[in-house]
């Protein structure tokens, strides 16, 4: 990522913006959270290392470092501008977090890794909320690289709304639907921001300065012609990760259609 000009931001205030909108769609998100870090906590050593795949602005990044105080931590993300906004906010915490800038849907991770000079070895893949927009193929590539890149009983843990089954749609239906009356309490009846409205908001902070908007245009070249998302199924999920040689696929939390699904090598 090119050096920008020192600008007048605060990025703590967008971070925590970003986390307040993020948690009115996903109100259980801190729950989802911990229930990673207790996996964590009950299979990892003291000091382990976890990649952040789709990173964000490393909102799940922050919280397992301060939970595993002698833990390391890869975050991986495409999108310049919430990189810039993690990496102005957390820094490297203490030599502890390495940020790294690659589009997941075509990555090779072992070559960025060399090319990065990370010979870690990695004990954990840790996502949240990120990867339901891949297509098929795109999943498929990505765990056959997760299978080779986890140690031998490492363990990968996907957090997000993953669908039921197509045999169950009436679970599906009563899922959507729950959901749905959740963001239409929290976006219009409380009024709080939404996803599209915190962009629009940053946007408008951006057009300012022409460091950061040029930030925000390389933003909308990078995603302006993503693929609509597929959305797997837990079923693909759970086939795909076998496929890739884990041992032991399934749900360990769960609150409706959004779940943490748990993978171990």
């Amino acid at each position: 990522m090119t050096e920008l000009a020192q600008v007048t931001i605060n990025w703590q205030h967008w971070l925590q913006r970003w986390d307040r909108q993020q948690t009115s769609y996903l109100p259980h998100r801190e729950a989802r959270f911990n229930a990673m870090f207790d996996v964590l906590e009950v299979l990892m050593p003291p000091e382990f290392v976890a990649i952040d795949l789709a990173c964000g602005p490393g909102s799940l990044s922050q919280r397992l470092l301060q939970r595993f105080p002698q833990a390391k931590c890869i975050a991986i993300d495409f999108d310049p501008v919430l990189l810039k906004m993690g990496q102005s906010v957390l820094g490297d915490f203490q030599g502890r977090l390495t940020w790294l800038e690659a589009d997941l849907r075509s990555i090779d991770l072992l070559a960025e890794f060399t090319k990065a000079k990370i010979g870690e070895k990695i004990d954990a893949v840790l996502s949240t909320t990120a990867i339901h927009w891949f297509l098929n193929t795109e999943l498929l590539g990505l765990y056959q690289q997760l299978g080779q890149l986890i140690c031998p009983g490492g363990i990968f843990l996907n957090g997000d709304n993953i669908r039921f089954s197509p045999t169950l749609p009436t679970f599906q239906q009563v899922s959507e639907t729950l959901n749905q009356r959740q963001e239409l309490s929290s976006f219009q009846v409380q009024g709080v921001e939404n996803w599209q409205q915190w962009w629009e908001a940053i946007a408008q902070e951006f057009s300012q300065n022409p460091d950061l908007n040029n930030l925000l245009q390389e933003r909308y070249r990078r995603f302006g012609d993503k693929s609509v998302e597929e959305n797997p199924t837990y079923e693909l999920h759970q086939a795909a990760l076998e496929n890739a040689g884990f041992r032991e696929v399934g749900t360990i939390w769960q609150h409706r259609d959004d779940r943490l699904l748990m993978a171990v090598r």
